[in-house]
Formats: structure tokens, sequence, C-alpha cells
């Protein structure tokens, strides 16, 4: 059993597949090799024993440590301003608001009204068109505000988790 942290895990996590990526090219490059008929042959130092027993233990290992991660983030619970989530939930709700805050943004960008391009040289109306926003840009900049509010919260709060609850890890 190995003690460790949210954040400890994900580096173990990407190291162990900077090593499984390692073993699978060295695989890649040595499992064939070509020479010609008339020449001795250059033959790779390759084991397939070797090599498929340790991306295997390798694979073992992420699968873990994984796992845990998964089990640690469905049933560990922190405060979130006044609101306790799971860790899972404040990543969904994250994603979300992530893509939410996106379109927030560009609205709060628009101009109340602008001037649309012509797509066209031969176009037939000549009449300038302009483009007007159909929603309130101050409501649309408190909410981008409130979202970008939200989303550090969770952020703070998950942060603060990952570097301080320990939870094992069976490898």
């Amino acid at each position: 059993m190995q003690t460790m942290t949210s954040a400890y895990a994900n580096k173990m996590l990407k190291s162990l597949e900077e090593d499984k990526a390692f073993w699978l090219n060295k695989e890649e490059e040595a499992c064939t090799y070509v020479a010609a008929i008339n020449e001795e042959p250059v033959v790779p130092d390759y084991d397939y024993v070797e090599v498929a027993t340790t991306i295997a233990a390798l694979d073992e290992k992420i699968a873990i440590i994984k796992h845990e991660l998964n089990v640690t983030n469905a049933s560990a619970k922190v405060l979130v301003g006044d609101v306790t989530m799971s860790i899972d939930s404040i990543l969904i709700k994250m994603a979300q608001l992530n893509r939410r805050k996106t379109v927030l943004d560009v609205m709060r960008k628009r101009l109340p009204k602008s001037r649309e391009e012509q797509r066209s040289y031969m176009s037939r109306n000549s009449v300038p068109e302009y483009r007007y926003i159909n929603y309130d840009l101050e409501l649309v900049k408190n909410e981008y505000e409130l979202v970008s509010k939200s989303i550090m919260e969770m952020q703070m709060a998950l942060d603060k988790y990952n570097q301080t609850v320990q939870f094992e890890v069976d490898i």
C-alpha cells in the first residue's frame, strides 16, 4: 500500500504513461529489421517477453491508480463556497461552466450594433446591413463574472483537495 494525494497520483500516472510510451516505441522500432540478402544483418536488441511483461505491468499500475483516483473522486466531499460537492461533480460542473464562460465571453465582447460585411462583390443589396445584439449586455457581463467566480471557487477547492487529501493505493 502506498499513500498519495491526487496531485501525486496524477504525476505518477504521467510518469507511467511516459515509461509505457518508451517501451511501445522500443517495440515498434526493434521488433523487425531490414537486411539485404548479401549483407550481415544488424539485429536490434529486442526481447518480446521482456517488453510485453513490462508493458503489462505498467498497464496494471496505471489501472490501479486510475481506479483509486476515480473511487476517491466519487466519494470525497469538499466545500465549495457554501455547497458540499464530490470531486467528480466539481470536475463535471467546471467543464460545463467553462463551456458556458466561452459563450458568454463572445457575447460580452459584441458591440450593440455592428455592420455586416458584404459576402459577395456582386451583391444585389447595396444597402448596408447591421447586426444587433438581442440581449442585455450588462446582464451577460454580470453572468460572465459570476461564472468566472464559480469556476475559481471550484478550482481553489479542488487544488486544496489535490494537494492535501491522501488515499491508499495498492501498488
